[in-house]
């Protein structure tokens, strides 16, 4: 019931964000455009954006190297995986997917690695905010889209702030957890919940070393450029051209609103702002859906299918990962909810 709802949901924020985005719209001036476009383009766009994935590899191999060193090579399908889940399942169930995949592989626990990838998600909350503030100086922003940039700042700078905080004294929150917390759970819960949260400030070993913080933010920032790479190259398949720091802009605004719960795959709430900021700068409407619409295609498919053959290769579905840990869960493991 609850997974189901929050796909109801989902399904209708991005009804609201697509009923807004095609409002007063030709649509036949949009497949014009979608019809004369040179897609060639996209692949160049789609090696640069593996590009990007590599170096998102990279960057966690970075965050798991006190954990457990492991090569990119072997947690490069790790990683596709995690993307392909964030595409297909709701409430970016992918995340969950890649620590429980890392953990089938290597042995490195969910709450660890979970830990990293929230460390991850943080991180480019920051370089998309940085984006934004960047580019502001040269780009109007539109006045529907400020609301997010505030409410997200909020939020990745609050969450960076605590979790620095936690890293910074885990034996204090070892102690909270311990006198406060423990004594209120059943015995064997309460074993297992404990040794959750140890293995959960593990994973957040990096944010205790300057070098650390400084490599993760260096590295996000080269993933989000190499990825506004691919939004230039899709850009000259079709007839418009705009300087690329109104990319990064693009870039920033429609991931700060893909945080926002939508249907699986950010339907509507990557076409909505995506479009709202080329209208801004001066491109038709309907050339900037036609645009938003490939693009966000072409960001959504190669790494869903490569993401869907490396699942297959292990053997594994979603049914079978949500069975698998609550089994796990049962015989006292690790406790982490898939609902």
């Amino acid at each position: 019931m609850h997974k189901k709802a929050l796909l109801w949901v989902g399904i209708l924020i991005s009804a609201l964000f697509l009923y807004k985005a095609f409002q007063g719209l030709h649509l036949q001036t949009v497949y014009h455009a979608l019809l004369h476009a040179n897609y060639w383009w996209i692949v160049p766009g789609v090696a640069v954006y593996f590009v990007a994935v590599l170096l998102r590899t990279w960057r966690w191999h970075y965050l798991l190297r006190r954990i457990k060193l492991i090569s990119v090579p072997d947690l490069f399908p790790v990683v596709t995986i995690g993307y392909m889940g964030n595409n297909i399942y709701v409430a970016r169930a992918g995340e969950l997917l890649r620590a429980y995949v890392l953990k089938r592989k290597e042995g490195v626990s969910i709450s660890a690695s979970l830990a990293t990838i929230i460390v991850e998600r943080i991180f480019d909350g920051l370089v998309m905010l940085l984006f934004v503030f960047v580019t502001l100086p040269f780009v109007p922003m539109p006045g529907n889209l400020q609301n997010i940039v505030v409410l997200a700042s909020m939020f990745f700078f609050g969450a960076l702030l605590v979790f620095l905080v936690i890293a910074a004294s885990p034996d204090k929150v070892q102690k909270w957890y311990e006198s406060l917390v423990l004594p209120r759970l059943p015995e064997r819960m309460g074993e297992s919940v404990g040794g959750l949260v140890e293995r959960f400030l593990t994973g957040l070993h990096a944010l205790r070393s300057p070098a650390d913080l400084l490599m993760v933010f260096f590295t996000s920032i080269l993933v989000w450029l190499a990825e506004t790479v691919k939004y230039w190259l899709v850009m000259h398949a079709f007839p418009f051209h705009v300087p690329f720091y109104v990319l990064m802009l693009m870039n920033g605004i429609v991931n700060l609103a893909t945080t926002i719960p939508s249907s699986p795959g950010y339907v509507g709430t990557f076409d909505l702002p995506g479009i709202e900021v080329l209208t801004a700068f001066g491109i038709g409407r309907a050339l900037a859906t036609a645009y938003t619409l490939v693009l966000h295609a072409a960001l959504w498919l190669p790494i869903t299918l490569l993401g869907a053959y490396y699942m297959w290769r292990e053997q594994l579905s979603w049914n079978k990962v949500q069975k698998e840990m609550a089994e796990e869960s049962k015989s006292g493991g690790e406790i982490v909810s898939t609902e």
